[in-house]
């Protein structure tokens, strides 16, 4: 059997769909199984006659009944009780696709299809089995790398502690004393400036006079 490559192309999937070959049909024909059944390992199955079956979508939701027909042609199936009346008066099956489909009781006469769906039970197992390993051993690494983070997160406390103190003197001793210096300076400044501008109107009026009297 030639290996086939995933087409995106619509025309071509379109194509692959109506000239499939029946083995390959078959597995088109598949649908899920009910959380009752697949909670034994199977999740999906191909649809067979004899199977009863829930319709879960469309215009018969709800309807349940068991599977009359399978058309590989068509891709539909067929269930008992499932009618509709023509204009003449005759009674016809009406078809449904199997995705619209649950399956909620499997007909297991056949030996192959009972051995798929026990070797599906023991894969679905085996990885129970996996991820509960999985799930126990995660917490113990977790436990080891808290404890390595608290040990690194204690020792630079440790050192930060004393540079803070020695630090603290340094800075106020260097904040006084230029603050005495500049209050100094403008106390001088300002006593001297009125000083100055007190002489310099009382020379102004005695010229004034000496001018007038003359």
């Amino acid at each position: 059997m030639q290996s086939t490559k995933p087409v995106k192309d619509p025309r071509k999937q379109r194509k692959r769909l109506y000239n499939a070959p029946a083995h390959l049909r078959h597995k088109l024909m598949a649908a899920p199984l009910s959380p009752e059944l697949a909670a034994k390992g199977a999740k999906t199955l191909p649809v067979r006659k004899g199977d009863t079956v829930r319709v879960v979508r469309g215009d018969h939701i709800g309807f349940e009944g068991k599977v009359n027909q399978v058309d590989l042609k068509r891709y539909r199936i067929f269930l008992e009780g499932l009618t509709r009346e023509k204009v003449d008066g005759t009674n016809i099956f009406v078809s449904v696709h199997p995705s619209k489909v649950v399956i909620k009781k499997l007909k297991l006469d056949d030996k192959w299809r009972k051995a798929i769906v026990e070797r599906k039970k023991t894969l679905s197992l085996s990885k129970n089995e996996k991820q509960v390993t999985k799930a126990k051993a995660k917490p113990a690494a977790k436990t080891v790398k808290v404890k390595d983070e608290k040990t690194v997160e204690k020792k630079p406390a440790v050192q930060e502690k004393p540079v803070k103190k020695a630090s603290k003197p340094a800075k106020k001793t260097a904040q006084k004393k230029p603050a005495t210096k500049k209050k100094t300076e403008e106390k001088a400044v300002a006593e001297a400036k009125p000083k100055t501008a007190k002489k310099t109107p009382a020379k102004r009026k005695t010229a004034s006079k000496t001018k007038g009297g003359t």
